[in-house]
């Protein structure tokens, strides 16, 4: 009943650029399978209504399909690929961003018990996959319905993402979400170091001072940041490195030394090297591919 009315809503309301006239609410529709794309997860809830996705984060893969949702909490470069899809049955997705100060909130509302905090035993996998129970789907629906009731969107809407961010809290996910919102959690450690590698990627750097930057030990930083993302830290700089220059390499794509030096790469060599492990072509041939096609929302979704 509930994925029912779910497909309608997200067929009926599908943008281009997959935006909607409610913050944060993002709906996907796929009409054929593509090739794995990269993109930066987001920290979003994606449930899946229609279709199948499969998204790969470092060495783990995350399969997802019509009736479950997935969690992102930290914001990290993934690479997915929607693998049932077609004009007569497209894959359709809903997508809604997560905000660490909403968790924060409804976490400082909870009565005693009703949140529980989370307990021992390490920080949990940045990405994770549940069936979506009735509870969460019947709210995400209300959400959708507020997009043919302009009148009531502005009032009823933010209440509706606050019940959909306590199912999640409350849920099977709960421990990810509910460290996203902690300041002091495992997870916001890793979440910390995570941008400071993103916003200063072309850098070199030694992982003690990151570490202290996150305020753990070296031994704990590793761990932490390996059970969070899937990768070391260095390997965690080489995807957003790749990624950043396929960006680039998009509008300077004859300029690929040039490229590969702004990302941190001095020898050309290595950069076109990883680059053809990353994406499947050199620089220079991925770079006349990617003008000659459209970019699509980055995210879980996509």
């Amino acid at each position: 009943m509930h994925l029912e009315e779910l497909r309608a809503l997200l067929a009926r309301h599908a943008r281009p650029d997959w935006t909607t006239a409610i913050a944060g609410v993002l709906i996907s529709r796929v009409d054929r399978p593509d090739p794995p794309a990269p993109s930066m997860s987001g920290t979003v809830l994606a449930v899946i209504a229609q279709g199948a996705k499969r998204l790969a984060l470092g060495n783990r893969v995350y399969a997802y399909g019509a009736g479950q949702y997935l969690v992102a909490s930290v914001d990290l470069p993934v690479t997915g690929q929607f693998v049932q899809a077609d004009p007569g049955r497209p894959a359709l997705g809903f997508g809604l961003t997560l905000e660490p100060s909403a968790v924060a909130e409804l976490l400082l509302q909870a009565g005693p018990g009703d949140a529980p905090r989370p307990g021992g035993g390490g920080v949990p996998s940045a990405i994770a996959v549940s069936d979506a129970p009735a509870a969460l789907l019947d709210a995400v629906v209300r959400l959708l319905r507020l997009l043919d009731e302009p009148r009531d969107r502005a009032v009823l809407a933010p209440l509706v993402k606050r019940e959909i961010l306590w199912r999640l809290i409350t849920g099977e996910q709960g421990t990810a979400v509910r460290q996203l919102g902690l300041a002091d959690s495992g997870l916001s450690h890793v979440s910390r170091a995570v941008r400071w590698i993103r916003e200063h990627y072309a850098e070199p750097f030694r992982v003690e001072d990151v570490a202290r930057l996150a305020g753990m030990s070296v031994s704990a930083f590793y761990r932490n940041f390996q059970a969070v993302t899937a990768m070391s830290p260095l390997q965690f700089q080489k995807q957003i490195r790749l990624q950043e220059a396929r960006l680039l390499l998009a509008t300077h794509p004859g300029d690929v030394t040039g490229v590969g030096r702004r990302v941190g790469y001095d020898n050309p060599s290595q950069f076109s090297r990883e680059y053809r492990r990353q994406f499947g072509a050199p620089p220079s041939r991925d770079a006349a591919r990617l003008r000659s096609t459209v970019r699509t929302p980055a995210g879980v979704l996509t």
